[in-house]
């Protein structure tokens, strides 16, 4: 049943009895999507169609299924950015076939990241040792971290959730093979990868360490970020002023493969 034909049949009671019952079934059962309403409703013997259902939850404001009260995940993430912070694990090969493990924190609110010494052996050891060394680094900051976010790789042990559970720091584990609950870390790993890791041939574990330094200092200072309005993680001086006549400098980072353009006064 199509909405023109439902809106010309039946009185104008009818209708508003219907329209009230999808509402209220929707608003009772978060859970329910419209076809489980068209069914509910049949039984009531309310016939509507799932098009028009669904027009009207979309019109009064319902959200799609399964969740229709509270934030979504998107939403939390922005309203609580600021105290929240991402990690996740990515792998590096060297022109000699060995395989190097790399750590990275990311803050949602500031995009600021911190990325770890590489490895070839992340264990539980090595990762705890991660987790102290980024809280000694996080000592007095404010705001606090509230929430770490981070999958359930097994690389992640107990005494690394432990470390921030101390510090008061909720740890939230992403549901299983949803990379999209820690987009914002995994878009980092494709993004050093896209600029940095894919045009560079590494040749060892020291290497690699050098390579990311560099770039973590690039993407902290210099680098404008779309989430933050353009702006970089760590400003380093105010913007300058529109029309000011500047003259354009430009510093290679990783022997030119990255560019980094300032303006001195003219």
């Amino acid at each position: 049943m199509d909405v023109q034909a439902w809106s010309e049949s039946g009185t104008t009671s009818d209708r508003r009895r219907d329209k009230w019952s999808d509402l209220r079934l929707a608003r009772e059962n978060p859970r329910w999507g419209t076809v489980r309403i068209q069914g509910e409703l049949r039984k009531l013997g309310i016939r509507v169609g799932a098009t028009t259902i669904r027009m009207l939850l979309r019109r009064t404001g319902f959200g799609p299924a399964p969740r229709r009260t509270g934030p979504t995940w998107s939403e939390f993430l922005r309203t609580q950015a600021k105290g929240i912070m991402a990690c996740d694990f990515f792998c590096v090969e060297t022109v000699w076939l060995r395989t190097l493990y790399v750590l990275v924190f990311i803050e949602l609110g500031t995009r600021r990241v911190s990325v770890t010494s590489s490895t070839a052996h992340p264990d539980s050891a090595w990762v705890t040792q991660q987790a102290r060394n980024l809280a000694m680094d996080l000592d007095g900051r404010a705001p606090p971290v509230r929430f770490l976010i981070h999958d359930r790789d097994s690389k992640f042990s107990g005494p690394f959730d432990e470390v921030f559970r101390s510090d008061g720091t909720k740890v939230i584990l992403t549901p299983v093979r949803a990379p999209n609950a820690n987009a914002v870390a995994e878009r980092f790993v494709r993004t050093i990868r896209a600029e940095c890791l894919d045009w560079t041939l590494v040749l060892g574990r020291r290497h690699l360490d050098r390579v990311l330094r560099a770039y973590e200092e690039h993407y902290n200072l210099h680098r404008p970020h779309r989430a933050i309005s353009l702006a970089t993680p760590e400003p380093q001086r105010p913007d300058p002023t529109p029309g000011d006549p500047l003259e354009v400098r430009r510093r290679d980072v990783l022997g030119g493969l990255i560019h980094e353009y300032y303006g001195v006064a003219a």
